[in-house]
């Protein structure tokens, strides 16, 4: 049974984007708000010293955001992302010596960065499965020409004696036989391709949907293990 707190979930509009709550948070006075937009609001509170709800203006504490969101080191919000360590940083971790020469974009800029990076592979694969998809039915075109082909001359050598063009008729078949093994092997190949490549493409597509703060690691990861120049040179290789 659905309590009358998911009820409210599902119905509310965030007060902030004015869109569906995604990943409701409710402050210490129990009002709703986006995950994401309450931690822009954070933000830009903390810059001017006063961490105050958008509706009613009562205070409330960082810790509403959710533990994932909070530096269990420090007890402080987590406010950016380090790109090479892979970590969220809060502002005292951002005073470390070893994340100090580090790339560091906000926690909302480097979820959009990321959104942008998965959306713009997952895009440019579903390209390459049609082009590979496009390869593999030609093949199976010329598979389907052999087959036919050695069909016949199997029948013609049934019919023709013996001892008449018995050589000629032998190797004919025989290439032919290579020939068919050879599309079929590429046409596995093709099938193989297209399945590895859909499963990254759904991985991309729905790490890019449900991206957050507590899922940037991944998302680089994610990018990181299949860079576009592996699978271009994969693609050069099946379509040459």
């Amino acid at each position: 049974m659905v309590s009358l707190q998911e009820d409210r979930q599902e119905e509310a509009v965030c007060p902030i984007c004015q869109e569906h709550l995604k990943e409701a948070v409710s402050t210490d006075c129990k009002h709703l708000f986006c995950r994401v937009c309450l931690a822009q609001h954070m933000e830009k509170a903390l810059a001017s010293g006063a961490l105050c709800c958008p509706l009613c203006r009562k205070p409330y504490s960082e810790r509403v955001l959710g533990e994932g969101y909070i530096c269990h080191k420090h007890q402080k919000r987590f406010q950016r992302f380090c790109e090479k360590s892979k970590c969220l940083l809060c502002v005292e971790c951002l005073e470390s010596p070893e994340h100090q020469s580090h790339s560091e974009p906000t926690i909302e800029n480097a979820i959009s960065h990321y959104k942008e990076r998965l959306t713009r592979r997952f895009r440019k694969l579903r390209k390459d499965i049609g082009e590979l998809q496009r390869l593999k039915a030609q093949e199976e075109e010329k598979l389907q020409a052999l087959q036919v082909d050695c069909r016949n001359h199997k029948l013609e050598a049934e019919l023709v004696s013996q001892h008449q063009n018995k050589g000629q008729l032998d190797i004919i078949p025989q290439q032919q036989l290579e020939d068919t093994s050879a599309e079929e092997a590429r046409i596995l190949e093709l099938s193989k391709a297209i399945a590895q490549i859909s499963l990254l493409v759904a991985d991309l597509e729905s790490t890019a949907k449900e991206l957050d703060a507590n899922t940037l690691t991944t998302a680089s990861d994610l990018l990181k293990r299949y860079e576009p120049s592996l699978f271009s040179s994969r693609m050069y290789r099946l379509i040459t």
